[in-house]
């Protein structure tokens, strides 16, 4: 796990809310504060979707990134800044075997729960932290090494600037 102090807050908060850098993660749940708290749960809410429609996202548990954005957009664009906010994305579950493979771990995808990524805002500092989240202990931390590497290489290749907080 590492955190991160994100110095380009313009450049993350553009890619978090008006391109679809981050659509292909799940938020696990939300929260801004403007006027007042907006909390999201994130669970996908199958029982609310067309029964007739046939929605690629029917076997989700969380909801994409990229049906929440706008939501949160109209929240938080506005002459002020949001008091705070909260964000819990979760690595998309079909690229799971794919991640371990390129980073040679030798685990299977179903031993794992999920790999995070929290980004926190308040008092004008914004932090990403990453997380990973098993099914069973182990002392490997490969898996935590290569997840912290890809999110660091991820925001490099986004021109997003952080430094270790």
């Amino acid at each position: 796990m590492i955190a991160l102090k994100i110095t380009d807050i313009r450049r993350l908060m553009a890619h978090l809310l008006t391109r679809p850098t981050f659509d292909r993660y799940s938020l696990s749940e939300g929260q801004v504060t403007t006027f007042c708290t907006f909390l999201i749960e994130g669970n996908w809410q199958r029982s609310f979707m067309d029964p007739d429609e046939s929605d690629p996202a029917a076997n989700l548990i969380f909801t994409p990134w990229e049906r929440v954005r706008p939501y949160c957009l109209s929240l938080i664009k506005g002459k002020r800044t949001p008091l705070s906010f909260k964000f819990v994305f979760i690595f998309p579950r079909e690229d799971l075997a794919g991640f371990l493979k390129k980073n040679d771990i030798a685990m299977s995808p179903d031993n794992i729960f999920g790999l995070y990524l929290n980004l926190s805002f308040r008092d004008g500092l914004l932090i990403a932290t990453t997380g990973t989240s098993l099914r069973a202990f182990s002392l490997d931390k490969s898996l935590d090494k290569a997840w912290d590497d890809y999110i660091l290489s991820f925001l490099e290749a986004q021109g997003i600037a952080a430094e270790k907080a």
